[in-house]
């Protein structure tokens, strides 16, 4: 009888907490790392598979991903999983919420989340979880319930949607959030979902250090007038036009609202999402300084960290928040390299070509906000790193041992011994051209576009299953939905 299931030979093993790399064998025993130890017996092993020296990161834990935003969710869960397992993603986070785009429709969490579950269950080839944004004064009070139910201990809110849309100025806010007459999504919205959370956490001792809110931080207001301006303007709809039209200091000035108001309602656990300029992160850092108590974490995406205004592939590259110049792009460097920055996610949100591009194609105010990008994650990070000095460890903490950490994913982002088995395997002596047709996802363009990146992922296994090798995903789908917080 076999002792382990499989043992990966000859990897290079990187860990989250410690520099040095372990030239070491990987042994797996029912979905878990049994053993680290060079030189194992592989005859104690059903499988074995030589990584021929090749690093192993942990499988990222991608906090920031939408399926079902423009495709039907069951048909997201398939083909956008699949891109994960591409870029050694072994579980995704995907934001959902009612309204329009997603299930569109409104009403209670409590019967519309069965039906999110039911619609991915069985389809996912990595492991996935959902934040849920509370939309509705109903949604405020079903926040224990979703958390003890459903295992859902994330949330979100849209700041923006105080009186824009998804992709620009909305006309009616009650007909696209779906919420009921009366309702307004604003800031004192926003202040009563933190006082909700809040509440949960005093209620729930045990797990309140794994419930958080994600903010996405712009500022409608500042963004309606910036539009308008632009639009008038009669400058080319470029991306650049886009990034004019929601400058910013609308991030930071939403920034130091959230900022506030987590101060105010005692909410201690404060995700800024996809900060994307030098006034984002500045705001944030001063928030961090103003406010102490408040355990602020701040997330950059890797779309934002690879692509500017001038070298995306078009408007293909609109995205919320947009795309930024180059100087931006470098501040983000600068503050992540400096360990201002707590992880990297994809925003992966596959939209189509057909979905994406309006009439005129080349107006990027009539454009779908949002793309793809999980799949190339965790292999720009690493081709990054030979140019920017930035480490291994830093690497795994920044794709995978941060955001399980703080998402409640108590048994992801590491290779350790009684962890999930979540490996992906890089090669960091492989450059690529980017090229749309060899991405899995459906989405057939990408902003990345002959972009060159300088590693590899070659093969990813989730819980001890080998699921991307040979350039495909191997064997039916796999993923579980994780029911957080998990192994306390």
């Amino acid at each position: 009888m076999s002792t382990y299931d499989v043992i990966i030979k000859n990897a290079r093993v990187v860990k989250h907490d410690q520099e040095a790399l372990l030239d070491v064998d990987i042994a797996i025993k029912d979905g878990k790392i049994a053993k680290l130890a060079a030189n194992l017996d592989v005859s104690q092993a059903k499988e074995v598979y030589d990584a021929g020296g090749k690093l192993a990161f942990p499988g990222v834990v991608d906090g920031h991903q939408h399926w079902g935003i423009y495709s039907p969710l069951e048909e997201d869960a398939a083909s956008e999983s699949k891109a994960c397992a591409q870029g050694g993603v072994t579980t995704a986070l995907t934001y959902m919420r009612t309204g329009q785009y997603y299930l569109n429709k409104g009403g209670s969490y409590l019967d519309f989340f069965p039906e999110v579950l039911a619609k991915t269950g069985g389809k996912a080839y990595v492991d996935y979880a959902f934040h849920l944004a509370p939309m509705s004064k109903e949604h405020l009070t079903e926040i224990p319930e979703i958390i003890s139910k459903f295992g859902v201990n994330s949330f979100k809110v849209f700041m923006f949607y105080g009186s824009h849309g998804l992709h620009g100025r909305s006309s009616s806010q009650n007909e696209f959030l779906m919420i009921p007459e009366g309702e307004r999504y604003d800031i004192a919205h926003f202040e009563f979902v933190m006082r909700a959370i809040q509440d949960a956490r005093l209620k729930m001792p045990e797990i309140a250090d794994t419930i958080s809110l994600s903010m996405h931080c712009e500022t409608a207001e500042i963004m309606t007038a910036y539009t308008k301006m632009v639009e008038e303007s009669g400058r080319p709809r470029d991306l650049e036009a886009y990034h004019l039209s929601r400058p910013p200091h609308s991030e930071g000035l939403a920034i130091t609202i959230a900022s506030y108001l987590a101060h105010e309602t005692e909410l201690p656990n404060i995700n800024l999402l996809h900060l994307t300029s030098f006034k984002a992160i500045d705001s944030a850092m001063k928030m961090s300084k103003t406010f102490p108590h408040v355990n602020f974490r701040r997330e950059v995406t890797i779309g934002h960290l690879l692509a500017d205004i001038k070298n995306s592939r078009g408007i293909g590259g609109k995205v919320n928040p947009p795309l930024r110049p180059r100087e931006d792009v470098e501040a983000l460097w600068e503050h992540l390299l400096e360990g201002n920055i707590d992880w990297v996610a994809s925003d992966h949100a596959c939209c189509r070509e057909e979905l994406k591009f309006g009439t005129p194609k080349e107006d990027v105010f009539v454009a779908k906000s949002g793309f793809g990008g999980a799949e190339y994650l965790l292999a720009g990070l690493v081709g990054e790193s030979k140019s920017r000095n930035l480490s291994y460890q830093k690497i795994a903490q920044l794709s995978s041992w941060n955001t399980a950490q703080r998402y409640g994913l108590k048994n992801k982002g590491a290779i350790a011994i009684g962890f999930d088995a979540d490996i992906a395997l890089v090669d960091p002596n492989t450059s690529y051209v980017v090229a749309a047709e060899d991405s899995l996802s459906k989405q057939e363009y990408t902003p990345f576009e002959a972009f060159e990146i300088n590693a590899k992922v070659t093969d990813t296994w989730l819980r001890g299953k080998r699921i991307f090798g040979d350039g495909n995903v191997l064997g039916a789908p796999e993923g579980k939905y994780l029911h957080r917080p998990t192994a306390l």
